[in-house]
């Protein structure tokens, strides 16, 4: 029995990476196609496999949005998104909470909801995906404006607490009448606060164990890691603090330091974070029988349109009112709010809860899950070029890295070479460069170059240059007064 069951599970894994491959091609959401390939091999598909365990699902989910939240703040450049951290915690906290207020509203009166039923599933969908719009537009090869990805970025990682905050909160209110609403507000503080400080404090303390403790093995520094973050999450959960804002922050601490084996181990919790959304999407898509879904079509439609139409723009719109982003960059955010597997995966706490309308309110959900990703994740590259949000000249990719460390003072930088520089037509040893600064490649056209002393360089070669600070930006200072030189 064990057997069949470690070949299903490899089975539907190797499925997902193959349709993967699909998602590239026609531009659809990866996510979307690991749900369908979960309904397909559930009870209602041709897999049949019947699986009705909500525990279990929710279980899955809570391991695997820990494990991803963890790799999204490894992958976060504190630096880009420093300069939208206010646009994007209003954007998380403000947004996030008029979001679910007003499609709270909507769905209390087209559902016959309670109120607090009603704001319990505009909580469950307020959170949006970033993932999934990004993984879109690099299927499309476009590459959006540096502080909208920078703002979407940090916006995705940073809403979920939020989200699942309003979710348990509402649950407390419906199964303990008596609780006082005001009450979340103390719940909230405390929950933001502990899990800022814990996963501030954490994160310093991973990366003084990474650095430090000096294993005899590189394959135990992703067990040091992976056991740090599930004790991350767990400890500040008990504290009272929100685990999951504790892990991004943590992840985000670390990624900003370097660290020993730093590119292995972001590799490797990339490659877990793809391996927990394939997880994580099968597991929900087992646990949905598509003939339910029949009956609330139509309401899951409506209950979509307003959320893409209405609610998203609103939330949007009060959050950035002050800020410098244009109504062009406004519009895409607005558009850009997909919905992922978080709000599924919240969808299971009703129903763990035995809340009334739980069954109603997960296929609800779910439908919109699906035509959120379908609707507004296949139009993103069309609106990307009409709004005009895209990146000029995306960065150029080299079959190279550099992964910093400690003692090596020296940075990874691009220098561009202009047209008429007093670079051009000269070998490399007649430049006269500092000590500290060594070309390692030279980008010329759509080629590249290994470069020698006798190289030629040409106007409008990149070259890559390792060099500390001070070298880098004398040579930088040369060629940009020798370009003022040649334009006076």
């Amino acid at each position: 029995m064990n057997e069949y069951i470690i070949i299903g599970a490899s089975i539907l894994l190797l499925l997902s990476v193959l349709v993967s491959k699909i998602s590239d091609r026609l531009g659809i959401p990866a996510l979307l196609l690991f749900l369908i390939l979960g309904m397909l091999a559930g009870a209602d598909g041709p897999g049949g496999i019947y699986f009705d365990d909500p525990a279990l699902a929710q279980f899955v989910g809570v391991v695997a949005l820990v494990l991803i939240l963890f790799s999204g703040g490894l992958d976060t450049e504190w630096k880009r998104v420093r300069s939208v951290l206010k646009e994007g915690l209003l954007l998380s906290t403000l947004g996030v909470f008029i979001t679910a207020l007003v499609v709270g509203f909507f769905a209390a009166v087209l559902l016959d909801f309670s109120l607090v039923e009603g704001l319990l599933l505009g909580s469950i969908v307020s959170s949006t995906d970033a993932a999934a719009v990004f993984s879109v537009l690099g299927s499309k090869g476009i590459s959006l404006k540096s502080k909208l990805k920078s703002l979407l970025e940090l916006e995705s990682g940073s809403n979920d607490p939020m989200a699942i905050f309003l979710t348990v909160g509402l649950i407390r209110l419906i199964t303990q009448p008596n609780s006082s609403p005001l009450s979340l507000i103390g719940l909230f503080i405390q929950q933001m606060l502990i899990g800022a400080v814990l996963g501030y404090g954490l994160g310093k303390v991973m990366l003084f164990l990474v650095n430090h403790l000096k294993l005899g093995y590189e394959g135990l520094y992703p067990v040091l890691t992976l056991s740090l973050v599930f004790l991350t999450f767990g400890l500040t959960d008990i504290l009272g603090g929100s685990g999951f804002l504790a892990v991004y922050l943590a992840g985000i601490v670390l990624g900003h330091h370097d660290f020993i084996h730093k590119r292995s181990l972001l590799r490797f919790h990339d490659g877990l974070a793809w391996l927990m959304q394939i997880a994580m999407f099968l597991t929900l898509g087992l646990l949905v029988f598509p003939s339910r879904l029949v009956s609330i079509m139509g309401i899951g439609l409506l209950i979509t349109g307003f959320l893409m139409v209405v609610a998203r723009p609103l939330g949007v719109m009060v959050s950035l009112w002050s800020s410098a982003f244009n109504w062009r960059e406004k519009t895409f955010l607005s558009w850009v709010g997909l919905r992922g597997a978080v709000p599924i995966i919240l969808a299971t706490f009703p129903l763990l809860a035995r809340i009334p309308q739980a069954d109603l309110i997960f296929n609800v959900i779910f439908f919109i899950v699906l035509t959120s990703v379908l609707f507004q994740g296949t139009s993103i590259p069309l609106l990307a070029r009409r709004l005009g949000v895209e990146e000029q000249a995306a960065r150029r990719v080299y079959p190279i890295g550099y992964t910093p460390m400690r003692g090596l003072k020296g940075e990874l930088k691009e220098l561009a070479v202009p047209p008429h520089s007093y670079m051009a037509g000269k070998a490399i040893v007649e430049l006269g460069l500092p000590p500290n600064f060594l070309i390692i490649l030279i980008a010329r056209d759509h080629e590249f170059v290994l470069p020698s002393g006798g190289t030629m360089l040409q106007g409008g070669d990149t070259l890559l240059v390792l060099a500390d600070r001070k070298s880098f930006d004398e040579v930088h200072t040369k060629l940009a007064s020798a370009q003022e030189k040649e334009g006076g």
